[in-house]
């Protein structure tokens, strides 16, 4: 897409501090991290979000992630590391670009990723899951 940031730092138009690159994705440093190592995989298929991925390129992306996040974890020794892929405006997106964030924690930090949890009614999560499982 010729407007999408994420294309463009695909086709090296704009500058970005690469951790990996295979035919399917690249990894970069976030620009604007929420600690010092936070690294985001690109789809080289652009994509708005995972629901429009293929599932060719969607296969591929979880071994990236699981090797980048460890070379991550190991470099910086950090305590823990969030792994984030937000769908829509909602959901906190904010380009339209198939992503996934690698988040390094530590405990006690300061980067604020939560939800108030909430509880179901007495049947209530059964019924969710069966109109849910219609929808598969």
């Amino acid at each position: 897409m010729d407007n999408c940031i994420f294309c463009k730092i695909l086709r090296g138009e704009i500058p970005s501090t690469k951790l990996y690159e295979d035919e399917n994705s690249m990894v970069i440093l976030d620009i604007s991290p929420a600690k010092k190592g936070h690294a985001i995989l690109l789809a080289k298929e652009h994509a708005a979000n995972l629901f429009e991925l293929s599932d060719k390129s969607a296969e591929k992306i979880l071994p990236v992630v699981k090797k980048v996040g460890q070379g991550i974890v190991k470099t910086l020794g950090c305590d823990g590391l969030n792994v984030l892929q937000n769908n829509g405006e909602a959901s906190g997106q904010t380009v339209f670009h198939l992503h996934v964030h690698m988040i390094p924690r530590y405990k006690g930090d300061d980067v604020s990723i939560g939800w108030k949890p909430l509880s179901y009614e007495e049947g209530e999560m059964a019924l969710m899951a069966e109109n849910i499982k219609k929808n598969l």
